[in-house]
């Protein structure tokens, strides 16, 4: 079976040889397990022109305490996509490795790649195999965002997709939030955005928006000055994705910090 995989889906390889590694497939005891585990918050992305930008903050909660101050949450798909994800923070980063496995998976064995709508798909189907825990509080919702090799105008190849906890794939125009601070993200976002932000630009707007929602939700960490963590902030363009050193985020934080300390109430 390893050595003939016979499916260009690595999740249905799996689910034939080994459907226990599944993250929906695993028993679980009868009840809800929402505070068992620490969760995973708010993620931001923003298409911009000539590509898309996702950004995350580096919080996770279990309950009333903060589990842990510098989980990375966004993270390449593949080549040319972004992933980012809230809840179940475990499952949430089983689900994401496993679909960069997929995706490769299906490169290897088809020897092309998949077109963007197919990879939003794929992930869809994933979250679906997830809904039995969902239902029982260990739910995982991604935000998959790439540049669209197919696109007719490279200007707006940038593309986000959204999902429900039942696989619902939806494509989102200009931006989207998720998470418990996805409210307060998307409502500074609905103000600053506008088409054709340039990916520096915009870079800078997700860096704001993470601050506004940390600023109004407990579960979301803003810009930590003291320990030096700042957001994961990635990028989508025709040259492939790339990850903001840490010391880009941090000049792009600490800018976004002081300009807030000027008008702490704005």
């Amino acid at each position: 079976m390893f050595t003939n995989a016979g499916t260009s889906s690595f999740t249905a390889f799996l689910s034939k040889v080994a459907p226990e590694m599944l993250p929906g497939r695993r028993p679980l005891p009868p009840g809800m397990a929402a505070d068992m585990a620490p969760h995973a918050t708010t993620i931001v992305a923003i298409s911009a022109s000539g590509g898309v930008v996702m950004a995350g903050d580096r919080r996770a909660t279990m309950g009333n305490l903060i589990a842990q101050r510098d989980i990375e949450k966004v993270h390449p798909a593949d080549a040319y996509s972004l992933v980012g994800i809230a809840g179940t923070a475990g499952i949430g980063i089983e689900l994401m490795r496993l679909f960069q496995v997929e995706l490769e998976h299906y490169e290897k064995i088809e020897g092309a790649m998949l077109s963007l709508d197919g990879k939003a798909n794929r992930l869809a189907s994933m979250i679906r195999g997830n809904l039995g825990a969902a239902m029982q509080g260990l739910a995982v919702i991604p935000l998959f965002a790439g540049f669209d090799l197919a696109a007719a105008d490279p200007a707006r190849a940038g593309r986000i997709f959204s999902f429900d906890v039942t696989g619902g794939p939806y494509e989102e125009t200009g931006y989207d939030a998720i998470g418990s601070g996805s409210l307060f993200a998307k409502s500074a976002l609905k103000k600053r955005f506008r088409a054709g932000l340039s990916v520096d630009d915009a870079v800078r707007l997700a860096v704001e928006a993470l601050y506004d929602a940390a600023d109004d939700d407990t579960a979301t960490g803003g810009p930590d000055l003291t320990r030096r963590i700042y957001p994961v902030v990635m990028t989508a363009t025709a040259e492939g994705t790339h990850r903001l050193t840490d010391a880009e985020t941090a000049t792009i934080a600490e800018s976004v910090v002081s300009g807030r300390m000027e008008n702490p109430g704005g």
